[in-house]
């Protein structure tokens, strides 16, 4: 991957100084120099203490980077909803796991971007997974196409630049049709796989609106202010008002549904190369349409 940056500034500014400004980190700068990158202006090498003088042109080549643990590549075709030089932006279907695991070591995710890639013949085939989708969980997801670019978008997801928004269908007529859910999440005790909320877990934000109300349960929608595992069915179980679907949680079966009643409807982030916000959206997979429809009888 090349980069060609003008610098446009008043006065001379270091190599270094200039990048950082642009979010490279210090680790992907000495990989540059020490792993097959290079720093260059006007064709000619410089270091990161090079001074830039107004107008001149960076150009920056990220190194190769190296091969990660073997990964089984899948030939199940992807839903993308964006696709750029930088970002893959993909439909993730419920039931599919977002990255390999001991109980699904095939077809998650990850093994059909790296199956996607190979067909594609990019030259770059290591995953970067910037957001990852709960295996029951429908919707947007964010892959990285190189280092820099998840670096980047890593930075958005600690400041919550980078906004996920999510539906589902709770059980029941919720109390506030607005409301911020803020207990603290932690490892339920016995279990590898369950959370549940305590005192002394970690921070904790679920910040939901009533959409519509059911005979018997309620669309909301939900804007995660932290990424805790499985945050919202946690909080939602919390106040009793647990997804339909969710067994793990008490969440009441319902219209045949196999699995939570959630989906990442939304993905809103500032695009670093682009310069300017992408908004992303994914409509409400059948099961889910379903689903209100079976409720609205």
């Amino acid at each position: 991957m090349i980069f060609n940056w003008q610098y446009l500034g008043d006065s001379k500014q270091s190599v270094r100084k200039f990048l950082q400004q642009r979010g490279m980190s210090r680790t992907l700068l000495k990989k540059i120099k020490f792993y097959g990158g290079q720093l260059q202006v006007a064709k000619m090498p410089v270091t990161v203490k090079t001074m830039l003088r107004p107008g001149q042109t960076l150009t920056v080549k990220l190194p190769p980077e190296p091969a990660q643990a073997p990964l089984t590549p899948s030939g199940t075709p992807l839903q993308i909803l964006w696709e750029d030089a930088h970002f893959l932006i993909i439909d993730k279907p419920a039931q599919v796991a977002s990255l390999p695991a001991h109980a699904h070591p095939l077809d998650s995710m990850a093994q059909r971007v790296l199956g996607y890639y190979q067909r594609q013949g990019y030259t770059n085939q290591v995953i970067h997974l910037v957001t990852r989708l709960d295996r029951g969980t429908s919707g947007v997801m964010l892959f990285a196409k190189h280092a820099f670019a998840h670096t980047l978008l890593a930075q958005q997801l600690q400041t919550g630049r980078l906004k996920k928004n999510y539906l589902a269908i709770v059980r029941g007529h919720l109390a506030s049709q607005h409301n911020r859910l803020t207990w603290p999440i932690k490892r339920a005790p016995h279990s590898f796989i369950k959370r549940t909320t305590a005192v002394g877990g970690r921070t904790a934000l679920t910040e939901y609106w009533q959409v519509s109300q059911l005979p018997t349960a309620t669309l909301v929608r939900i804007h995660l202010h932290t990424g805790r595992t499985h945050q919202i069915r946690v909080h939602f179980a919390t106040i009793g008002h647990p997804l339909l679907g969710d067994q793990l949680y008490a969440g009441p079966k319902v219209g045949g549904l196999s699995r939570p009643a959630l989906h990442c409807a939304q993905l809103k982030f500032y695009h670093p190369f682009l310069k300017r916000t992408l908004t992303i959206n994914s409509p409400l997979p059948t099961d889910l349409q379903q689903l209100l429809r079976f409720e609205t009888k």
